[in-house]
């Protein structure tokens, strides 16, 4: 009995599409998967990463080959990266997907380990962090991290007989770069940028010290975002950025807000 080789099966995406229409993304979205990331100390982090991977497709072409996201995001699994790695994710993705153009998004969870001010009693904060790369004939990478800290309103201070009111504000940078950047060297400048700083630990030595440190250093949420973007523009790496404040009130039934975006590369900054 002689076996049959099987009749080769129909490639109905790569059928053309008589609508003409191309499509600006098209892809798999919400893939949570397991990442290892390079620590500046030469270790390895793993966290799991939220990930969306869309492609361009030509207006003759019906559809994408959506196992293929999967195929690629596979195959860089096994060995830590570090943020100057993600760009070859996205042009390999776009190279086996024959596209003009690629897209791949993660945001995750990254821990870094931090010593209390005072008794340097060690506990681990939590930092939201988001990749986003765009390849076509060149690649658009930009690194965000989102950090918790404190600020002290200084009209409260100059006003009251008696303390100053304080707020939980979440600072967030996302910024273009050339050459190496941490994630921790990111998340420092924007804590470094704010009333005080937050911490996993604290014993009573260190309460004393962040209360009167955010005292002594009160911020409106302008202030944030200008302290981040004067360590942003000294800082050689960053190319352009956006950065966000968001001030929780604890005296009032809103949030403070303010934005600033800057790119370096253009006349005057704009």
């Amino acid at each position: 009995m002689t076996s049959q080789t099987p009749a080769a099966m129909p490639d109905v995406q790569a059928m053309d599409d008589r609508r003409k229409i191309a499509i600006d993304k098209v892809g798999v979205k919400a893939v949570t998967y397991p990442i290892i990331l390079r620590t500046p100390e030469g270790g390895a982090q793993t966290t799991v990463a939220n990930i969306n991977m869309y492609v361009s497709l030509p207006h003759c072409q019906k559809g994408t080959h959506m196992s293929r996201f999967l195929e690629v995001l596979n195959e860089h699994n096994s060995e830590p990266v570090h943020p100057e790695d993600i760009p070859t994710i996205a042009r390999v993705i776009k190279e086996r997907l024959e596209a003009e153009d690629a897209y791949l998004e993660l945001e995750f969870t990254y821990f870094i380990r931090k010593q209390a001010p005072v008794t340097k009693m060690s506990g681990l904060m939590d930092y939201r962090v988001t990749f986003a790369v765009h390849s076509n004939s060149h690649d658009d990478f930009v690194m965000g991290v989102r950090a918790p800290a404190t600020s002290l309103c200084p009209c409260s201070k100059e006003i009251s007989d008696r303390g100053a009111h304080n707020q939980r504000c979440e600072i967030e940078a996302r910024v273009r770069f050339k050459g190496s950047l941490w994630i921790e060297d990111l998340a420092r400048m924007i804590e470094k940028s704010a009333s005080t700083e937050v911490f996993a630990v604290l014993k009573r030595p260190d309460e004393k010290f962040v209360t009167e440190q955010a005292y002594d250093n009160p911020k409106f949420v302008e202030d944030i975002v200008r302290d981040l973007a004067m360590r942003l523009d000294a800082d050689e790496r960053i190319l352009q950025y956006t950065i966000t404040s968001e001030n929780f009130e604890s005296i009032h039934n809103h949030s403070a807000y303010a934005q600033i975006s800057r790119d370096k590369r253009s006349p005057g900054g704009a």
